[in-house]
């Protein structure tokens, strides 16, 4: 059944994201709208498309989801990968996604912090062709 599902999935939102689609479906509005007078502008009329809107928008949320929830996974995957296959890379942060807000934060202040020093390391480095300019060899 998941299998199922998802294959459903991945073709609706790959269809739903053409242009083609989003063509008709500003067509739809279109003509709903310029039928507005034929049907006096009645409740009726404005419960079809929104009706129609609710029960598109809806299903798309699980469809979307599932589509995204795939695509989330296959990259943290990919990444794990790389992490994985980098001499000296921390494989501790293969599993971010199992932390807690607050492991996240901490973590996220010290990749901030880390940043920080090579931003300014880099800052003091003087710039070589800068010092060719002058005659001067580099330091």
């Amino acid at each position: 059944m998941n299998d199922l599902f998802r294959k459903f999935a991945n073709v609706v939102s790959h269809i739903v994201g053409t242009s083609w689609v989003f063509i008709v479906a500003v067509m739809i509005v279109v003509v709903w709208a310029i039928s507005g007078p034929m049907f006096h502008f009645s409740d009726t009329w404005q419960l079809v498309i929104n009706t129609g809107t609710t029960i598109i928008t809806f299903l798309m949320v699980f469809l979307i989801q599932n589509t995204q929830n795939r695509d989330a996974k296959a990259i943290h995957l990919k990444l794990d990968e790389l992490i994985r296959g980098v001499k000296g890379a921390r494989t501790g942060l293969v599993n971010l996604e199992g932390l807690s807000d607050e492991e996240l934060n901490r973590l996220q202040k010290e990749f901030e912090r880390l940043h920080h020093r090579t931003n300014h390391a880099v800052n003091r480095v003087p710039d070589e062709t800068k010092t060719r300019k002058k005659g001067r060899a580099p330091a």
